[in-house]
């Protein structure tokens, strides 16, 4: 199967991660188990994609998983669209924390990345590989 089933029958899992959409989208960040975050981020991928082409058609898929919320489609279309235009794919991060106390269960993270972040990564990588060739040269 490409898909977990999060042991629900199809409607409640569909309803369930597409509010688990929404929270993500709305907030930029939530706190799950790893087997619902690693669903939910495909998903959130999606919705980012659908935002980026930003036809019709993609608005209606988009408001149609996301239950007709259109809120957080015009936040997806118009924010998160923009945020990543220069980004393919990979708009989701999941950082990992402690096992729940109930049923041990792994949870996670699951955020938006910023936009920022890789940017300031790669300079400074850039200006410590400038450095060790000066002191080699």
């Amino acid at each position: 199967m490409a898909y977990r089933k999060l042991g629900r029958d199809n409607k409640h899992r569909r309803s369930m991660l597409a509010t688990l959409t929404k929270q993500v989208v709305n907030n930029e960040s939530i706190t799950t188990t790893d087997t619902r975050a690693k669903e939910v981020r495909k998903l959130v991928d999606k919705m980012i994609t659908y935002g980026k082409k930003g036809d019709l058609v993609s608005r209606r898929k988009a408001l149609a998983f996301l239950h007709n919320d259109k809120a957080t489609v015009d936040k997806v279309f118009s924010d998160l669209a923009k945020r990543y235009e220069n980004r393919n794919g990979g708009y989701t991060q999941i950082l990992k924390l402690d096992e729940r106390r109930g049923d041990n269960a792994l949870m996670v993270i699951l955020r938006l990345v910023s936009e920022e972040e890789p940017k300031q990564e790669k300079t400074e990588k850039k200006e410590k590989k400038e450095r060790k060739s000066k002191k080699g040269e």
